[in-house]
């Protein structure tokens, strides 16, 4: 032992450092390694949380699944290849079937030929079997013949292959065509048939049934209201005292008379007497009146109109024609003391564009005693426009669509 040291010698002391250290390090590695451990299983488990678990696959599975995907495109692509097959040699037996029918077609029109020539049909149908003949030049002229009636069969197939597709360019063209020119005849139909029929009788009864008569002879005539033109080939019945909101429909049975304020008289009364009338009208139209006033561009001062009201004809002499707005209704008052007819109607013709006013003046029977027409105060439902025409085809889609 040694006194200077607390008893212990150099050696202990020696041993006893060389023990600390080592336990020191042996304390430090450890606790670096736990550390790492720590550090290993945070990292670990952040891992497990941010990525996907990847699962182990068998190699046994594996191989099951990659042979049963094989298994299935190899069975994909046999179906597939045999349904084209199958289709190749459906085109090639129509191909080699219409070939055969093409042949027979040929053969047929050798064998025509040879019995044309009194020949065998043998001889020229298989010149190649039998041989030629001492010249050579019936096999040459067979094979020239049939190469000929192959080059014609192939040019009309050509021709009508075009064609046939020319046509089908054309259907939609023609289609077209014929959808407008429907809409244009439902449209504008009435501007060809209104002045056939203006030189047409436009009346129910023939041209000889209406005679003038002798204006200065008063006749008692039937009840039934008519207008008789004799140069028109007219005699129509009058519906009389007919609204201002009913005259279009009235117009479908004859023509109308209506009455406005300054223009409110009836046959033999002082004032003027209006009647309107179509002169054009859609050829489909049930309207057996839609012609009926056509032809009154044609009358002339002087000519007669006779009208049969209450039993009595009272006749009338064209005095005046003029052309006017449809809007002008102040066109049809006139201050007169005398008996007038105005007929009213629509020009040019097949059109509603402007009005023909025809004034007459009565000659016959005397008026001489005749009474004013009765006054007619002119109220917010006053006429604003003339009658028109019946309406055109697009007019009435117009006012279909309008709920007019």
């Amino acid at each position: 032992m040694d006194s200077e040291n607390g008893g212990q010698s150099s050696s202990e002391l020696q041993r006893q450092t060389a023990a600390a250290i080592a336990r020191r390090k042996v304390l430090a590695a450890y606790a670096e390694s736990a550390k790492k451990s720590l550090k290993d299983a945070n990292t670990k488990e952040a891992h497990l949380k941010n990525e996907p678990i990847t699962p182990k696959i068998n190699s046994e599975s594996w191989k099951k699944y990659h042979s049963a995907w094989q298994d299935y495109y190899q069975k994909y692509y046999s179906d597939y290849y045999s349904k084209a097959a199958q289709d190749y040699i459906a085109k090639e037996r129509l191909k080699d079937a219409r070939e055969k029918a093409e042949e027979e077609e040929i053969l047929n029109s050798l064998s025509l030929l040879s019995k044309k020539d009194g020949k065998k049909p043998g001889l020229s149908l298989h010149p190649e079997k039998e041989g030629k003949d001492s010249s050579g030049s019936s096999s040459e002229e067979s094979k020239g013949i049939a190469d000929e009636l192959k080059l014609k069969i192939r040019k009309k197939a050509t021709e009508s292959a075009k064609k046939t597709r020319r046509r089908r360019h054309l259907i939609p063209i023609v289609a077209g065509v014929a959808v407008v020119l429907l809409i244009m005849f439902l449209q504008y139909n009435r501007l060809i048939f209104a002045p056939i029929m203006a030189y047409v009788s436009p009346g129910n009864a023939p041209a000889s049934q209406i005679d003038a008569v002798d204006p200065t002879i008063t006749q008692e005539v039937s009840p039934d209201p008519r207008l008789i033109i004799p140069k028109l080939n007219i005699d129509v019945p009058i519906r009389f005292g007919v609204p201002l909101d009913q005259v279009m429909s009235a117009m479908n049975n004859g023509v109308a008379h209506y009455r406005i304020a300054g223009a409110s008289a009836y046959p033999g009364e002082i004032g003027t007497f209006v009647i309107t009338g179509h002169s054009a009208g859609d050829v489909y139209s049930s309207n057996p009146y839609k012609f009926i006033f056509s032809g009154l561009e044609r009358l002339e001062d002087g000519d007669l109109i006779y009208v049969n009201y209450n039993s009595v004809r009272y006749t009338y002499r064209v005095i005046k024609k003029e052309v006017v707005e449809p809007s002008n209704v102040a066109a049809l008052v006139s201050d007169t003391n005398k008996p007038l007819i105005t007929l009213v109607t629509c020009t040019p013709l097949g059109t509603s564009r402007y009005r023909l006013l025809i004034t007459g003046e009565q000659i016959s029977p005397s008026y001489d005693n005749a009474s004013e027409a009765d006054k007619i105060t002119p109220t917010t439902q006053e006429a604003e426009v003339l009658p028109s025409n019946e309406p055109s085809f697009f007019e009435n889609v117009w006012n279909f669509l309008t709920g007019q």
